[in-house]
Protein backbone atom coordinates (compact mmCIF):
# COMPACT_ATOMS: atom_id res chain seq x y z
CA UNK A 1 0.00 0.00 0.00
CA UNK A 2 1.45 2.94 -1.03
CA UNK A 3 1.50 6.16 1.16
CA UNK A 4 0.13 9.29 -0.60
CA UNK A 5 2.46 12.98 -0.02
CA UNK A 6 -0.23 15.24 0.59
CA UNK A 7 0.68 18.72 -0.97
CA UNK A 8 1.37 21.51 1.51
CA UNK A 9 -1.26 23.78 2.32
CA UNK A 10 -0.16 27.31 1.19
CA UNK A 11 0.50 29.63 3.97
CA UNK A 12 -2.02 32.68 4.04
CA UNK A 13 -0.84 36.12 3.35
CA UNK A 14 -2.80 38.15 5.55
CA UNK A 15 -2.21 41.87 4.35
CA UNK A 16 -1.55 44.67 7.19
CA UNK A 17 -3.32 46.72 7.61
CA UNK A 18 -2.22 50.04 5.71
CA UNK A 19 -3.41 53.93 7.01
CA UNK A 20 -3.14 56.06 3.89
CA UNK A 21 -2.06 59.33 4.93
CA UNK A 22 -2.21 61.78 1.92
CA UNK A 23 -1.37 65.21 3.27
CA UNK A 24 1.82 63.61 5.28
CA UNK A 25 3.27 60.62 7.05
CA UNK A 26 3.35 58.20 9.71
CA UNK A 27 -0.37 56.94 11.12
CA UNK A 28 -3.68 58.79 11.28
CA UNK A 29 -5.10 56.89 13.91
CA UNK A 30 -3.86 55.68 16.73
CA UNK A 31 -2.58 52.05 17.55
CA UNK A 32 -4.54 49.97 19.36
CA UNK A 33 -1.98 48.71 21.54
CA UNK A 34 -1.61 52.23 22.61
CA UNK A 35 -5.35 53.44 22.81
CA UNK A 36 -5.87 53.50 26.48
CA UNK A 37 -2.04 54.79 27.64
CA UNK A 38 -1.91 57.96 29.52
CA UNK A 39 0.75 60.39 27.37
CA UNK A 40 3.08 62.31 29.41
CA UNK A 41 5.73 64.63 27.66
CA UNK A 42 9.48 64.34 28.19
CA UNK A 43 12.51 65.68 27.15
CA UNK A 44 15.73 63.41 26.54
CA UNK A 45 18.17 65.49 28.78
CA UNK A 46 15.63 65.42 31.80
CA UNK A 47 17.91 63.54 34.97
CA UNK A 48 16.03 59.84 35.68
CA UNK A 49 15.76 59.71 39.59
CA UNK A 50 16.16 57.01 41.64
CA UNK A 51 13.23 55.14 43.51
CA UNK A 52 13.58 57.47 46.56
CA UNK A 53 15.62 60.45 46.65
CA UNK A 54 16.53 61.86 50.25
CA UNK A 55 18.96 64.90 49.06
CA UNK A 56 15.97 66.59 47.40
CA UNK A 57 14.75 67.04 51.06
CA UNK A 58 17.68 67.62 53.18
CA UNK A 59 19.10 70.11 50.28
CA UNK A 60 16.88 72.85 48.92
CA UNK A 61 19.94 74.29 46.49
CA UNK A 62 18.59 70.65 44.04
CA UNK A 63 15.21 71.02 44.94
CA UNK A 64 14.55 70.61 41.28
CA UNK A 65 17.03 68.01 40.62
CA UNK A 66 14.47 65.73 38.68
CA UNK A 67 12.28 68.26 37.47
CA UNK A 68 11.13 67.76 33.96
CA UNK A 69 11.14 71.32 31.57
CA UNK A 70 7.76 70.06 30.46
CA UNK A 71 7.00 70.81 34.00
CA UNK A 72 5.61 68.22 36.66
CA UNK A 73 2.73 65.86 35.27
CA UNK A 74 0.16 63.89 37.24
CA UNK A 75 -0.19 61.05 34.57
CA UNK A 76 1.49 58.75 36.13
CA UNK A 77 0.95 59.76 39.68
CA UNK A 78 -0.36 57.21 42.79
CA UNK A 79 -3.53 57.42 44.00
CA UNK A 80 -4.85 55.96 46.99
CA UNK A 81 -8.45 55.15 47.63
CA UNK A 82 -8.51 52.84 50.64
CA UNK A 83 -9.37 54.53 54.33
CA UNK A 84 -6.19 54.97 56.10
CA UNK A 85 -7.40 56.71 58.92
CA UNK A 86 -6.52 53.93 61.19
CA UNK A 87 -2.30 54.40 59.98
CA UNK A 88 -0.35 56.49 62.40
CA UNK A 89 3.77 56.68 61.34
CA UNK A 90 5.49 56.85 64.76
CA UNK A 91 8.93 58.68 64.46
CA UNK A 92 11.32 57.28 66.75
CA UNK A 93 14.31 59.15 65.77
CA UNK A 94 16.04 61.54 68.33
CA UNK A 95 16.20 65.34 67.71
CA UNK A 96 19.99 66.72 67.39
CA UNK A 97 20.83 69.44 69.94
CA UNK A 98 23.14 72.13 69.07
CA UNK A 99 26.12 71.41 70.76
CA UNK A 100 25.91 73.86 73.90
CA UNK A 101 21.99 73.04 74.34
CA UNK A 102 24.14 69.37 75.03
CA UNK A 103 26.60 70.83 77.39
CA UNK A 104 23.68 72.39 79.52
CA UNK A 105 21.38 69.30 80.01
CA UNK A 106 24.28 67.22 80.70
CA UNK A 107 25.13 70.08 83.34
CA UNK A 108 21.56 70.20 84.59
CA UNK A 109 21.50 66.45 85.22
CA UNK A 110 24.60 66.44 87.15
CA UNK A 111 23.07 68.87 89.38
CA UNK A 112 19.88 67.20 89.41
CA UNK A 113 21.42 63.65 90.45
CA UNK A 114 24.77 64.66 92.13
CA UNK A 115 23.84 67.37 94.10
CA UNK A 116 21.72 65.58 95.99
CA UNK A 117 24.20 63.11 97.24
CA UNK A 118 26.93 65.85 97.79
CA UNK A 119 25.46 69.42 97.89
CA UNK A 120 27.49 72.12 97.88
CA UNK A 121 31.25 70.56 95.65
CA UNK A 122 29.71 69.01 92.80
CA UNK A 123 27.14 71.53 92.21
CA UNK A 124 29.69 73.99 92.13
CA UNK A 125 32.12 71.96 89.62
CA UNK A 126 28.65 71.54 87.52
CA UNK A 127 28.50 75.10 87.66
CA UNK A 128 32.23 75.53 86.62
CA UNK A 129 31.80 73.27 83.80
CA UNK A 130 28.53 74.91 82.06
CA UNK A 131 30.32 78.24 82.20
CA UNK A 132 33.35 76.50 80.49
CA UNK A 133 30.53 74.72 77.95
CA UNK A 134 29.31 78.32 77.32
CA UNK A 135 32.32 80.02 76.57
CA UNK A 136 33.59 77.31 74.31
CA UNK A 137 30.75 77.47 72.18
CA UNK A 138 30.89 81.58 71.78
CA UNK A 139 27.41 81.47 73.44
CA UNK A 140 25.85 81.18 70.10
CA UNK A 141 22.55 82.32 71.72
CA UNK A 142 23.85 85.36 72.84
CA UNK A 143 22.32 88.57 71.21
CA UNK A 144 25.28 90.68 69.02
CA UNK A 145 27.49 92.94 70.62
CA UNK A 146 26.22 96.50 68.68
CA UNK A 147 29.45 98.51 67.76
CA UNK A 148 30.56 101.89 68.31
CA UNK A 149 30.49 104.23 65.27
CA UNK A 150 34.46 105.16 64.44
CA UNK A 151 33.13 108.87 64.93
CA UNK A 152 30.40 110.50 66.74
CA UNK A 153 27.92 111.75 64.31
CA UNK A 154 26.53 115.09 65.15
CA UNK A 155 23.25 116.69 64.38
CA UNK A 156 24.49 119.48 61.89
CA UNK A 157 26.00 116.93 59.86
CA UNK A 158 23.84 116.01 56.41
CA UNK A 159 23.28 112.81 55.41
CA UNK A 160 24.30 112.81 51.14
CA UNK A 161 23.83 108.97 50.42
CA UNK A 162 24.21 105.47 51.76
CA UNK A 163 26.01 102.95 49.90
CA UNK A 164 25.30 99.40 50.56
CA UNK A 165 27.40 96.41 49.99
CA UNK A 166 25.30 94.66 47.84
CA UNK A 167 25.44 97.50 45.15
CA UNK A 168 29.05 98.39 45.62
CA UNK A 169 29.98 94.89 45.02
CA UNK A 170 28.34 94.29 41.47
CA UNK A 171 30.40 98.26 40.40
CA UNK A 172 33.32 97.43 38.14
CA UNK A 173 36.28 99.82 36.33
CA UNK A 174 37.92 97.31 33.76
CA UNK A 175 40.80 98.15 32.14
CA UNK A 176 42.96 100.11 34.79
CA UNK A 177 46.97 99.94 33.96
CA UNK A 178 49.77 99.45 36.18
CA UNK A 179 50.45 102.75 37.97
CA UNK A 180 53.38 105.07 36.47
CA UNK A 181 55.99 105.84 38.72
CA UNK A 182 56.15 109.93 39.58
CA UNK A 183 58.39 110.13 42.27
CA UNK A 184 60.43 107.13 44.70
CA UNK A 185 62.09 108.44 47.55
CA UNK A 186 63.67 106.05 50.38
CA UNK A 187 66.08 103.49 51.85
CA UNK A 188 65.34 99.76 51.66
CA UNK A 189 67.16 97.01 53.44
CA UNK A 190 67.50 93.41 52.04
CA UNK A 191 65.34 90.45 53.09
CA UNK A 192 67.63 87.73 54.93
CA UNK A 193 66.65 84.74 53.38
CA UNK A 194 67.52 82.66 56.57
CA UNK A 195 63.93 83.42 57.71
CA UNK A 196 62.24 80.90 54.88
CA UNK A 197 63.38 77.92 56.69
CA UNK A 198 62.02 79.26 60.09
CA UNK A 199 59.76 76.43 61.07
CA UNK A 200 57.71 75.33 64.22
CA UNK A 201 60.57 72.97 66.03
CA UNK A 202 62.85 75.75 64.45
CA UNK A 203 61.15 78.75 65.70
CA UNK A 204 62.61 82.05 66.40
CA UNK A 205 61.61 84.93 68.66
CA UNK A 206 60.25 88.03 67.68
CA UNK A 207 62.76 91.02 68.81
CA UNK A 208 61.98 94.62 69.76
CA UNK A 209 63.25 96.42 67.31
CA UNK A 210 63.86 100.64 68.15
CA UNK A 211 62.58 101.94 64.63
CA UNK A 212 60.08 104.90 63.56
CA UNK A 213 57.37 104.19 61.09
CA UNK A 214 55.77 107.36 60.01
CA UNK A 215 51.90 107.18 59.26
CA UNK A 216 51.39 110.64 57.76
CA UNK A 217 48.12 111.28 55.70
CA UNK A 218 47.97 113.21 52.45
CA UNK A 219 47.49 116.49 53.08
CA UNK A 220 50.19 116.80 55.35
CA UNK A 221 53.24 114.58 52.85
CA UNK A 222 54.73 117.30 51.38
CA UNK A 223 55.83 115.41 47.88
CA UNK A 224 51.56 115.19 47.63
CA UNK A 225 51.41 118.88 48.16
CA UNK A 226 54.40 119.04 45.61
CA UNK A 227 52.63 117.12 43.16
CA UNK A 228 49.23 119.18 43.17
CA UNK A 229 50.82 122.08 41.28
CA UNK A 230 51.38 119.85 37.96
CA UNK A 231 49.33 116.84 38.26
CA UNK A 232 46.60 114.44 39.63
CA UNK A 233 42.54 115.33 40.43
CA UNK A 234 42.55 113.16 43.26
CA UNK A 235 45.31 112.64 46.20
CA UNK A 236 45.44 109.81 48.55
CA UNK A 237 47.44 107.12 50.16
CA UNK A 238 47.55 103.36 49.86
CA UNK A 239 46.25 102.79 53.21
CA UNK A 240 43.40 105.13 52.32
CA UNK A 241 42.39 103.67 49.11
CA UNK A 242 42.87 99.73 50.28
CA UNK A 243 40.17 100.52 53.11
CA UNK A 244 37.92 102.19 50.24
CA UNK A 245 38.43 99.53 47.77
CA UNK A 246 38.02 96.54 50.37
CA UNK A 247 34.99 98.32 52.10
CA UNK A 248 32.45 95.50 51.43
CA UNK A 249 34.76 92.85 53.21
CA UNK A 250 35.11 94.84 56.36
CA UNK A 251 32.58 94.76 59.27
CA UNK A 252 34.66 97.39 61.83
CA UNK A 253 33.32 101.44 61.72
CA UNK A 254 36.04 103.15 59.69
CA UNK A 255 36.09 107.25 58.74
CA UNK A 256 37.94 108.91 55.78
CA UNK A 257 37.58 112.58 55.76
CA UNK A 258 37.03 113.97 52.00
CA UNK A 259 37.88 117.72 51.09
CA UNK A 260 36.59 119.13 47.62
CA UNK A 261 38.72 122.02 46.52
CA UNK A 262 37.61 122.58 42.64
CA UNK A 263 37.93 119.96 40.80
CA UNK A 264 40.36 118.07 43.18
CA UNK A 265 39.51 115.80 46.07
CA UNK A 266 42.21 114.96 48.66
CA UNK A 267 41.26 111.59 50.98
CA UNK A 268 42.39 111.92 54.39
CA UNK A 269 42.33 110.07 57.71
CA UNK A 270 41.69 111.87 61.05
CA UNK A 271 44.48 112.50 63.43
CA UNK A 272 44.89 110.38 66.38
CA UNK A 273 42.75 108.10 65.58
CA UNK A 274 42.93 103.94 65.17
CA UNK A 275 42.66 104.20 61.69
CA UNK A 276 46.33 102.38 60.96
CA UNK A 277 45.68 99.75 63.93
CA UNK A 278 44.97 96.64 62.02
CA UNK A 279 41.90 94.28 63.20
CA UNK A 280 42.18 91.17 64.25
CA UNK A 281 39.17 88.35 63.32
CA UNK A 282 37.14 91.19 62.08
CA UNK A 283 35.34 88.83 59.46
CA UNK A 284 35.09 85.41 62.01
CA UNK A 285 32.29 84.44 62.61
CA UNK A 286 32.64 85.09 66.39
CA UNK A 287 34.89 88.17 66.63
CA UNK A 288 36.69 89.08 69.82
CA UNK A 289 34.34 90.47 72.33
CA UNK A 290 35.87 90.94 75.48
CA UNK A 291 36.18 94.13 77.38
CA UNK A 292 38.60 96.83 77.43
CA UNK A 293 40.78 95.91 80.39
CA UNK A 294 41.47 92.13 78.57
CA UNK A 295 44.07 91.74 76.24
CA UNK A 296 41.80 89.82 74.10
CA UNK A 297 39.70 93.08 73.70
CA UNK A 298 39.55 93.89 70.48
CA UNK A 299 41.69 96.99 70.79
CA UNK A 300 44.45 95.51 72.49
CA UNK A 301 44.46 92.76 69.82
CA UNK A 302 44.65 95.32 67.05
CA UNK A 303 47.64 96.96 69.04
CA UNK A 304 49.46 93.70 69.35
CA UNK A 305 48.86 92.71 65.56
CA UNK A 306 50.20 96.21 64.69
CA UNK A 307 53.40 95.72 67.26
CA UNK A 308 53.69 92.31 65.93
CA UNK A 309 53.96 93.58 62.30
CA UNK A 310 56.13 96.22 62.44
CA UNK A 311 58.98 94.59 64.73
CA UNK A 312 58.38 91.24 61.90
CA UNK A 313 58.99 93.63 58.96
CA UNK A 314 62.08 94.60 60.56
CA UNK A 315 63.57 92.21 61.92
CA UNK A 316 63.65 89.82 58.88
CA UNK A 317 66.22 92.04 57.20
CA UNK A 318 69.76 92.28 57.39
CA UNK A 319 70.88 94.77 59.83
CA UNK A 320 73.75 96.17 60.31
CA UNK A 321 75.99 99.08 59.16
CA UNK A 322 77.95 97.15 56.67
CA UNK A 323 74.83 95.48 55.08
CA UNK A 324 73.94 96.50 51.54
CA UNK A 325 70.59 98.92 51.13
CA UNK A 326 69.11 99.67 48.01
CA UNK A 327 68.03 103.49 47.54
CA UNK A 328 65.70 105.27 45.84
CA UNK A 329 66.57 108.83 43.86
CA UNK A 330 65.27 111.07 46.64
CA UNK A 331 65.18 110.63 50.38
CA UNK A 332 62.57 110.11 53.00
CA UNK A 333 60.62 112.91 53.24
CA UNK A 334 59.26 112.93 56.34
CA UNK A 335 62.70 112.20 57.95
CA UNK A 336 63.70 114.34 60.77
CA UNK A 337 67.13 115.52 62.32
CA UNK A 338 66.00 114.58 66.12
CA UNK A 339 64.32 111.39 65.16
CA UNK A 340 66.14 108.03 65.84
CA UNK A 341 66.17 105.31 63.47
CA UNK A 342 63.98 105.19 60.86
CA UNK A 343 62.08 101.65 59.66
CA UNK A 344 63.10 100.32 56.13
CA UNK A 345 60.44 101.85 53.61
CA UNK A 346 60.69 102.43 50.18
CA UNK A 347 58.08 105.26 48.74
CA UNK A 348 56.48 105.41 45.13
CA UNK A 349 54.42 108.44 44.15
CA UNK A 350 52.00 106.82 41.51
CA UNK A 351 49.69 107.67 39.00
CA UNK A 352 46.82 105.87 37.19
CA UNK A 353 43.80 107.28 34.78
CA UNK A 354 40.85 106.57 35.50
CA UNK A 355 39.29 107.71 32.81
CA UNK A 356 36.62 110.69 32.30
CA UNK A 357 39.58 113.49 33.57
CA UNK A 358 40.07 111.16 36.63
CA UNK A 359 43.76 110.98 37.14
CA UNK A 360 45.04 109.68 41.34
CA UNK A 361 48.06 110.24 42.59
CA UNK A 362 48.61 107.75 45.61
CA UNK A 363 51.67 107.47 47.76
CA UNK A 364 52.49 103.39 47.96
CA UNK A 365 54.85 101.44 50.38
CA UNK A 366 57.33 98.76 50.44
CA UNK A 367 58.81 96.96 52.69
CA UNK A 368 62.10 95.45 51.67
CA UNK A 369 64.14 94.02 48.60
CA UNK A 370 65.63 90.73 47.62
CA UNK A 371 67.62 89.42 45.11
CA UNK A 372 65.40 87.09 42.59
CA UNK A 373 66.24 84.09 40.59
CA UNK A 374 68.10 86.18 38.17
CA UNK A 375 69.77 88.61 40.09
CA UNK A 376 67.10 90.96 39.57
CA UNK A 377 65.80 93.38 42.58
CA UNK A 378 62.39 92.27 43.58
CA UNK A 379 60.40 94.84 46.00
CA UNK A 380 58.61 93.22 48.58
CA UNK A 381 55.66 93.56 51.02
CA UNK A 382 56.13 92.13 54.43
CA UNK A 383 53.24 91.58 56.64
CA UNK A 384 52.51 89.44 59.81
CA UNK A 385 49.41 86.96 60.62
CA UNK A 386 49.89 86.52 64.36
CA UNK A 387 48.06 84.47 66.32
CA UNK A 388 47.07 84.76 69.96
CA UNK A 389 44.62 82.07 71.38
CA UNK A 390 43.35 79.31 68.83
CA UNK A 391 40.71 78.06 71.20
CA UNK A 392 39.13 81.32 71.78
CA UNK A 393 39.48 82.25 68.11
CA UNK A 394 38.11 78.85 66.96
CA UNK A 395 40.76 78.50 64.72
CA UNK A 396 43.46 76.17 64.14
CA UNK A 397 46.41 75.34 66.81
CA UNK A 398 49.74 76.87 64.50
CA UNK A 399 51.96 74.59 66.12
CA UNK A 400 50.34 71.15 65.07
CA UNK A 401 49.36 72.07 61.88
CA UNK A 402 51.71 74.81 60.34
CA UNK A 403 54.37 72.56 59.05
CA UNK A 404 52.33 69.60 57.77
CA UNK A 405 49.00 71.54 56.87
CA UNK A 406 50.09 75.47 56.10
CA UNK A 407 46.89 75.38 53.84
CA UNK A 408 44.16 74.54 56.17
CA UNK A 409 45.97 77.57 58.49
CA UNK A 410 45.63 79.97 55.68
CA UNK A 411 42.35 78.60 54.95
CA UNK A 412 41.05 79.76 58.30
CA UNK A 413 42.99 83.28 58.62
CA UNK A 414 41.25 83.85 55.34
CA UNK A 415 38.13 83.27 56.86
CA UNK A 416 38.58 85.48 60.28
CA UNK A 417 41.19 88.35 58.48
CA UNK A 418 39.45 88.45 55.32
CA UNK A 419 39.19 92.09 55.00
CA UNK A 420 42.46 92.55 56.66
CA UNK A 421 44.18 90.69 54.06
CA UNK A 422 42.25 92.11 51.20
CA UNK A 423 43.78 95.43 52.23
CA UNK A 424 47.58 93.96 52.33
CA UNK A 425 47.09 92.66 49.16
CA UNK A 426 45.44 95.59 47.45
CA UNK A 427 48.50 97.97 49.02
CA UNK A 428 50.63 95.16 47.16
CA UNK A 429 49.16 95.56 43.83
CA UNK A 430 49.24 99.76 44.18
CA UNK A 431 52.56 99.79 44.87
CA UNK A 432 53.68 97.03 42.38
CA UNK A 433 55.40 95.15 44.74
CA UNK A 434 57.10 91.43 43.22
CA UNK A 435 55.87 89.41 45.86
CA UNK A 436 54.14 89.24 49.54
CA UNK A 437 55.64 87.77 52.33
CA UNK A 438 53.72 86.58 55.64
CA UNK A 439 54.97 85.83 58.55
CA UNK A 440 53.41 82.98 61.03
CA UNK A 441 53.86 84.77 64.86
CA UNK A 442 52.21 83.62 67.62
CA UNK A 443 52.53 84.03 71.31
CA UNK A 444 55.23 82.57 73.43
CA UNK A 445 52.05 82.08 76.13
CA UNK A 446 48.39 82.45 75.42
CA UNK A 447 48.28 84.69 78.44
CA UNK A 448 50.95 86.78 78.06
CA UNK A 449 50.83 89.39 74.60
CA UNK A 450 54.04 91.09 74.94
CA UNK A 451 56.17 87.66 73.83
CA UNK A 452 56.21 85.95 70.93
CA UNK A 453 57.74 83.66 68.20
CA UNK A 454 57.74 82.93 64.62
CA UNK A 455 56.73 79.85 63.70
CA UNK A 456 57.04 80.09 59.81
CA UNK A 457 57.24 82.00 56.53
CA UNK A 458 54.76 81.96 52.97
CA UNK A 459 55.13 84.23 50.51
CA UNK A 460 53.03 85.15 47.11
CA UNK A 461 52.99 86.81 43.96
CA UNK A 462 50.28 89.44 44.56
CA UNK A 463 48.29 88.67 41.56
CA UNK A 464 48.06 85.32 42.31
CA UNK A 465 47.57 85.25 45.78
CA UNK A 466 44.59 87.99 45.00
CA UNK A 467 42.83 85.48 42.72
CA UNK A 468 43.27 83.20 45.49
CA UNK A 469 41.40 85.05 47.88
CA UNK A 470 38.75 86.22 45.32
CA UNK A 471 39.56 89.57 45.29
CA UNK A 472 38.56 91.75 41.67
CA UNK A 473 40.69 94.79 40.79
CA UNK A 474 38.41 95.87 38.98
CA UNK A 475 35.45 95.66 41.56
CA UNK A 476 37.90 97.46 43.71
CA UNK A 477 38.40 100.23 41.18
CA UNK A 478 34.75 100.45 40.55
CA UNK A 479 34.09 101.24 44.24
CA UNK A 480 36.91 103.96 44.41
CA UNK A 481 35.37 105.57 41.16
CA UNK A 482 31.82 105.49 42.45
CA UNK A 483 32.60 107.30 45.98
CA UNK A 484 35.05 109.95 43.65
CA UNK A 485 32.20 110.26 41.28
CA UNK A 486 29.42 111.04 43.80
CA UNK A 487 32.00 113.60 46.05
CA UNK A 488 32.65 115.60 42.70
CA UNK A 489 29.32 116.21 42.11
CA UNK A 490 29.01 117.66 45.35
CA UNK A 491 29.84 121.74 45.90
CA UNK A 492 33.19 122.37 47.58
CA UNK A 493 33.70 121.68 50.98
CA UNK A 494 34.29 118.78 53.39
CA UNK A 495 32.93 115.56 53.30
CA UNK A 496 33.35 112.38 55.82
CA UNK A 497 32.92 108.83 54.73
CA UNK A 498 31.89 106.00 57.67
CA UNK A 499 31.30 102.54 57.48
CA UNK A 500 27.95 102.25 59.06
CA UNK A 501 29.26 99.90 62.60
CA UNK A 502 26.26 97.41 62.46
CA UNK A 503 25.21 97.67 58.66
CA UNK A 504 26.96 96.64 55.60
CA UNK A 505 26.93 99.84 54.26
CA UNK A 506 28.71 102.72 53.97
CA UNK A 507 27.39 106.73 54.79
CA UNK A 508 28.81 109.76 52.95
CA UNK A 509 28.40 113.16 55.07
CA UNK A 510 28.61 116.78 54.36
CA UNK A 511 30.14 118.21 57.21
CA UNK A 512 31.16 121.59 58.50
CA UNK A 513 34.40 122.83 57.04
CA UNK A 514 35.96 123.31 61.02
CA UNK A 515 35.11 120.14 61.95
CA UNK A 516 37.81 118.22 63.45
CA UNK A 517 40.30 121.10 64.02
CA UNK A 518 39.75 122.55 67.26
CA UNK A 519 38.67 119.36 68.99
CA UNK A 520 40.47 116.79 67.01
CA UNK A 521 41.32 114.76 70.41
CA UNK A 522 37.87 114.73 71.98
CA UNK A 523 36.43 114.05 68.33
CA UNK A 524 38.65 111.04 68.60
CA UNK A 525 36.86 109.55 71.40
CA UNK A 526 40.22 107.52 72.51
CA UNK A 527 41.08 106.97 75.68
CA UNK A 528 44.40 106.33 77.60
CA UNK A 529 45.91 103.20 76.94
CA UNK A 530 47.54 100.86 79.15
CA UNK A 531 49.12 97.90 77.20
CA UNK A 532 52.96 97.19 76.79
CA UNK A 533 52.11 98.71 73.19
CA UNK A 534 51.39 102.21 74.60
CA UNK A 535 54.70 103.69 73.38
CA UNK A 536 53.64 102.32 69.76
CA UNK A 537 50.49 104.24 69.76
CA UNK A 538 51.18 107.49 71.43
CA UNK A 539 53.39 109.39 68.44
CA UNK A 540 50.75 110.13 65.82
CA UNK A 541 52.15 110.47 62.89
CA UNK A 542 55.47 108.67 63.60
CA UNK A 543 55.08 105.34 65.48
CA UNK A 544 58.08 104.09 67.64
CA UNK A 545 58.97 100.43 68.26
Amino acid sequence: MSEHILPAEPVRFIAPIIQDNPTGWGPTELPDQFRDMPYQPFSKGDRLGKISDWTVVQDKKYANKYASQFGAGSSYAYYHDEDESTFHLVDTTRVQKPPYQRGRARGQRGRGARGARAPGGMTTLNKQRDRKLGKRWGQRGAPMKIRDASVTVRPTWVTIEDMDFPRLAKLSLPGIKEGEDIVCCGTLEYYDKAYDRVNVKHEKPLQRIDRIFHTVTTTDDPVIRRLTKTVGTVYATDTILATIMCCTRSNYSWDIVIEKIGDKLFLDKRDNTEFDLLTVNETSVEPPTDDGNSINSPRNLALEATFINHNFSQQVLKLGSGEPKYKFPETNPFVSEEEGEVASVGYRYRKWDLNNGVVLIARCEHDAVMQGPQNETQFLTIKALNEWDSKLANGVEWRQKLDTQRGAVLANELRNNSCKLAKWTVQALLAGSDQIKFGYVSRAQVRDNSRHVILGTQQFKPHEFAAQINLSMDNAWGILRCIIDICMKQKDGKYLIMKDPNKPLIRLYDIPDNTFESDASEESGDEPIDTPFAPLYSYGNAKRI
